[in-house]
């Protein structure tokens, strides 16, 4: 798995996840922080990784259309 998008929150990533998954991308989202219900995050605490296999992390970052710092 590799990591294709950096959301700024949970929101966000699902987002993300939902457009990949509709093109047929399965992907993982993994977080260091607990889920919560402020819509912000500080030092990037709330950030979201999306991951993807490597053989669609291409693929995956021309639909997200390259944005994020992945």
């Amino acid at each position: 798995m590799v990591e294709v998008y950096r959301a700024r929150g949970e929101a966000e990533a699902q987002i993300i996840k939902g457009l990949l998954e509709s093109s047929g991308i399965s992907c993982l989202l993994k977080s260091n922080a607990a889920p919560s219900v402020h819509v912000f995050t500080i030092d990037g605490m709330g950030e979201v990784v999306i991951l993807v296999r490597e053989a669609n992390a291409e693929e995956a970052r021309e639909l997200i259309g390259g944005k994020g710092n992945a």
